[in-house]
């Protein structure tokens, strides 16, 4: 990945960071003390700084110009779009660095620098000059980096605390491969070669050639009006339940290197051959999906398990969270606003 390219990638988890983790929505409530000067919203009591805010307000009108996008003008609707989406994510950002706190989660300076530093190695040689001016190219500053690549180990290492007592017992594996059987089965099928044209009268004259002697693959080649298979003698290999009943029911009943006579389908006439045995259907064993299943599942109920988590946050905040004038988001209804 190119140094732009990765650049472009952390600002988007920046600015939606909110929609990754799912289903947090911060509202005030009364009781909440005033909104400092200096900030946009108290979260439990933590500012939201103003700086801040302007910082990543900054940052998405900068990204916006190098997409060679007009960033939308203040007190327009776009506007207060960009707005919510800023204001929520630094605002869900402390109610997940608060929580965090409680499952013994908190990311250091030293660890931010780290993957910085990476970064700056693996893209720039580690020259900090060439490093700074990547990110100025797309609108970035060493600032909103280090609060994206916070914001990404704190998700991460929350993920990591509430899922770790997450299982999946071998009766949930084979109950789920017995519900859904179906998607370990392969129908049957087999080789065949077919000639198609538009008439009775044509597929009697084919098939009387055929008779005679004449060869398949030739005849399928001049008169076939199936073009993909035409071009090499008809052959094709079907599926049984893919092609239409009445081709399906000759199909997959012929004897090996036996002819039909003329089938009609909604398609015209067909004339088929039978090249091979049918491959009868099959159907994995629970041993040689076992391992993904287990995995599909973990995934489910880690999901199921940070979305609960999660829940439980927006409920805990819900009368935690006031607003400085001006700055409540659209999407809060019970937010309380203060004169600061």
């Amino acid at each position: 990945m190119s140094p732009a390219l990765f650049m472009t990638k952390r600002l988007f988890i920046v600015l939606c960071l909110a929609l990754l983790t799912g289903v947090l929505a911060a509202c005030g409530g009364s009781g909440t003390p005033n909104v400092p000067s200096d900030s946009v919203a108290l979260v439990n009591g933590d500012s939201v700084s103003k700086a801040q805010f302007l910082s990543l307000m900054a940052a998405t009108a900068k990204v916006d110009k190098v997409n060679k996008q007009t960033p939308p003008k203040a007190g327009t609707p776009q506007y207060k779009q960009v707005q919510d989406r800023v204001i929520g994510f630094l605002v869900q950002l402390d109610e997940l660095t608060q929580r965090g706190k409680d499952l013994g989660v908190n990311v250091t300076d030293p660890q931010v620098e780290k993957q910085i530093d990476k970064v700056r190695k693996q893209y720039f040689g580690g020259n900090e000059a060439k490093f700074e001016k990547g990110l100025e190219a797309q609108g970035l500053t060493v600032e909103i980096y280090r609060l994206e690549w916070r914001s990404q180990l704190l998700s991460q290492a929350i993920y990591k605390k509430v899922t770790a007592n997450v299982k999946v017992t071998p009766a949930q594996v084979t109950a789920y491969y017995n519900t859904h059987k179906s998607s370990y089965t392969t129908a049957a099928s087999r080789d065949v070669r077919h000639i198609l044209v538009n008439s009775k009268s044509l597929a009697d004259q084919v098939e009387t050639q055929l008779k005679g002697g004449a060869s398949f693959a030739t005849l399928a080649k001049k008169y076939s009006k199936d073009p993909s298979s035409a071009k090499v003698g008809g052959k094709l290999t079907i599926t049984k339940g893919e092609t239409v009943p009445q081709f399906d029911k000759v199909a997959f009943t012929l004897k090996t290197g036996a002819t039909s006579p003329p089938v009609h389908t909604r398609y015209g006439w067909h004339i088929i051959q039978a090249l091979s045995a049918v491959k009868p259907a099959a159907t994995t064993p629970l041993s040689s999906v076992k391992d993904n299943i287990q995995s599909t599942l973990l995934q489910q109920k880690k999901s199921t398990a940070m979305n609960a988590w999660l829940n439980q946050v927006k409920k805990d905040f819900e009368k935690k969270v006031v607003y400085a004038p001006g700055y409540t988001p659209a999407t809060t209804t019970s937010t309380t606003s203060t004169t600061g």
